[in-house]
């Protein structure tokens, strides 16, 4: 007898079946039955389970003679299970890895409930995954297992079959089944819910549920949307045979009367001429089921009424009230910004202010730029600093500086009479920069990838990039600021301008010398890293040739493999996360300095955040399992294969190995990782940003000489441990010097 029993019925998805099949029977918990249904669908369905059953002893196929539709697809494999538990998946949704692994779990944690409810995502076309708005239902905390009256909320979850684990002897004892006709799900999931003697919850997302363009059913225009009121006859039927449940009956007239609103405002589900039939059968509904007392939304007063008409015309109303509104605003916008670009006429005519500094960074306060308007404050108190809070950055912008808001007349009174700019990213296209001005450019890390010009010869990297407004901001630049030699050679061929390159070293990296232990075990603390943990920071490079972001390691399999000393800070791209007890999800932290401090070491493929990390001498494991992709789509300037920071690993499973057998920090990637800082982090010694503020503001010519790798103090341990040996270099190839 199989754990599981997963039942998916098909028709007329023989583009996601596969999708779907695979999903399951790729689960790290192999103890299952996948019974396929073939409702009798006119395309390849049936062929495609016939070949996974070929292939898989797992796969029980079920071809049925007729079209039966979805519910009545599914009870044929209900009929087929033998697993102690039932799951329901559509034919063109997916399990997401380890859900099996994961629900197995929380079944035995919670002592074998009749049902197991957990989580879901939609999944767009274009890769974005939106999890559910009520995942706060299903907290794991608190007793389990329970009943519906301890968390009625669950009654406002989707109502779907595919959400939740069902025992088989439960489902069997009290002979559930789907009926026909759409929303058949309606009167499988309200009594089953009621009906189970013990539920929990599990607050994990185990489905993506796909969001198609078209030929989504519930999306379809038809007279069988009127199925509704069937469905939920049903429901008030089973209701009336069971009267220990006469209890629910006023959440499931609110949940009712919510869903018929929910369809009739609807744009595209009801055909031309039927929404008031629709209407008048939801009033009698309403008049039949009704429970004195029940509180409703004020929607459901078309409902009550059944007031067609009067929502017409509502509808009417709000649609001129939206155009009426669109018409005025771009007018409106027009005349600010004729307004502002007055403005900031008037205030180039106006002297510059040598006590002025503005700054500004694409990733946020974070970076060069923020590490600069610090040093700003600290070495040159008399300089009065703003910063330029981008969009989605407000709240992360610390208190000293004056927050600017880009278009404002602030901001671009700052833009006009500020004598420092200082940024890491392009500036606003509408600045004319004055003389007087100075514009430091500080980019965004040591480059790997191909940047700048040499992004020509790379157009799916490159896409529409506009190459000579790009060089017509290099003209506007005075200084960059370059943290090694390999990127100053860089920078002023792929950059070419007449600006002033400062190889100071990277003032965002200064923090690592100035942390202290405590400073180390708070930042631990606030990220919730277990005490004694070895913590792991997972930071992948952004593959801007590709349309979406896929993590391409399993994170959840990585730490279950290297066991519970373990941890991973994700900070991966895109909507989607892995998920599990040891995997902390970080991608919104708004320092990347302070992820660094808080690991015990990176782990990384192509990301310039490993030039960073080695300032810190801490270990640095590299993935290169798609290096021949990358390298041919982005292009690099050297083989990180050949010349790595770390050990290199070429697959999940080699990097699972470097770290369970200590590779990860053992003597060959000490030796890799002295090499490689040697190279990329001579002048990381926590005194980058002074000496800039030195040099550029106060004009000081005897800069603060560099201190030499084999002098620096080490960085506190992450974890408590001593920290890795530093590797002694020489001091007479530490320089600081100005190039132009």
């Amino acid at each position: 007898m199989p754990r599981f029993s997963v039942i998916v019925p098909a028709y007329k998805v023989q583009a996601y079946l596969s999708e779907c099949l695979d999903s399951v029977l790729s689960q790290s918990y192999p103890d299952l039955e996948l019974i396929a249904v073939d409702d009798c669908s006119p395309d390849a369905c049936g062929a495609i389970i016939d070949e996974y059953a070929a292939r898989d002893a797992r796969v029980r196929p079920v071809h049925l003679a007729e079209n039966r539709g979805l519910g009545r697809a599914r009870n044929a494999g209900l009929a087929e299970a033998t697993g102690d538990y039932l799951l329901f998946l559509d034919s063109d949704d997916t399990l997401t890895p380890d859900a099996l692994r994961a629900i197995a779990d929380r079944i035995k944690d919670s002592g074998e409930p009749d049902v197991l409810v957990y989580d879901y995502a939609r999944t767009y076309w274009d890769g974005r995954a939106v999890r559910n708005q009520l995942a706060g239902t299903l907290t794991e905390q608190g007793p389990a297992p329970f009943r519906l009256q301890d968390r009625p909320g669950l009654l406002r979850v989707l109502m779907v079959a595919w959400n939740k684990a069902y025992r088989r002897e439960f489902v069997e004892a009290h002979g559930f089944a789907f009926p026909q006709g759409y929303y058949e799900d309606t009167p499988w999931t309200f009594p089953v819910l009621m009906t189970a003697e013990s539920i929990a919850t599990l607050d994990r997302v185990c489905v993506h549920y796909r969001q198609r363009r078209q030929g989504n059913i519930l999306g379809t225009t038809s007279r069988r949307h009127f199925d509704l009121f069937e469905q939920y006859d049903r429901v008030f039927a089973y209701v009336e045979e069971h009267p220990e449940l006469a209890r629910w009956r006023p959440e499931l007239f609110r949940r009712m009367i919510d869903h018929y609103a929910t369809v009739f405002t609807k744009r595209n589900r009801l055909p031309r001429g039927s929404h008031g039939e629709f209407l008048r059968r939801a009033r009698a509904h309403y008049r039949r089921y009704r429970v004195p007392g029940t509180r409703m939304r004020r929607r459901n007063i078309l409902v009550r009424f059944g007031l067609h008409r009067t929502f017409r015309a509502f509808r009417l109303v709000s649609a001129v009230r939206r155009r009426t509104i669109k018409a005025a605003v771009k007018p409106a916008r027009a005349v600010r910004t004729g307004v502002l670009r007055l403005h900031y006429r008037i205030q180039l005519r106006l002297p510059v202010r040598a006590d002025r500094a503005v700054f500004t960074s694409g990733a946020g306060p974070g970076g060069d730029p923020g590490a600069l308007e610090e040093a700003f404050r600290t070495h040159a108190p008399h300089i009065h600093t703003a910063w330029i809070a981008r969009p989605g950055h407000e709240h992360t912008v610390p208190p000293g500086p004056r927050r600017l808001r880009p278009g404002s007349a602030g901001y671009w009174t700052a833009l006009a009479r500020a004598k420092y700019l200082v940024t890491d990213d392009d500036l606003d296209p509408g600045l004319r920069k004055r003389p007087g001005q100075i514009l430091l450019q500080t980019r965004q890390g040591t480059p790997l990838k191909h940047m700048g010009l040499d992004l020509q010869e790379r157009p799916a990297a490159a896409r529409d990039t506009d190459f000579a407004r790009l060089l017509r901001g290099v003209d506007q630049w005075d200084l960059v600021l370059s943290g090694n030699r390999h990127s100053t050679l860089t920078w002023e061929r792929v950059l070419p301008g007449r600006y002033t390159t400062l190889e100071y070293g990277a003032p965002r990296n200064d923090v690592f010398q100035r942390a202290t232990s405590a400073d180390v075990a708070r930042l631990r603390a606030s990220l919730g890293i277990p005490e004694g943990a070895v913590a792991i920071l997972y930071a992948p490079t952004h593959r801007d040739y590709l349309r979406t972001q896929h993590p391409l390691l399993d994170l959840e399999r990585i730490v279950r493999r290297l066991g519970p000393r373990f941890v991973i800070l994700a900070r991966t791209h895109g909507d989607r996360c892995p998920e599990g007890p040891r995997v902390i999800d970080v991608r919104d932290h708004p320092s990347v300095q302070s992820l660094c401090l808080a690991s015990d070491a990176l782990l990384t493929d192509y990301s310039s955040i490993m030039f960073d990390y080695a300032a810190l001498d801490r270990p640095i494991v590299v993935h290169t399992g798609d290096w021949e992709a990358y390298r041919a789509a982005r292009g690099t300037y050297f083989d990180l294969r050949t010349f790595p920071p770390g050990a290199v690993a070429r697959s999940e499973d080699e990097l699972i190995d470097i770290f369970a057998t200590g590779h990860w920090r053992g003597s060959r990637s000490t030796q890799l990782r002295a090499a490689f800082r040697q190279r990329f982090c001579p002048y990381d010694d926590g005194r980058a940003a002074e000496r800039v503020v030195r040099h550029v503001v106060l004009g000081e010519t005897g800069l603060p000489p560099v201190v030499p790798l084999a002098e620096r103090k080490p960085v506190p341990a992450a974890c408590g441990r001593s920290p890795l040996a530093t590797v002694p270099q020489p001091s007479d190839s530490l320089p600081v010097t100005e190039r132009r």
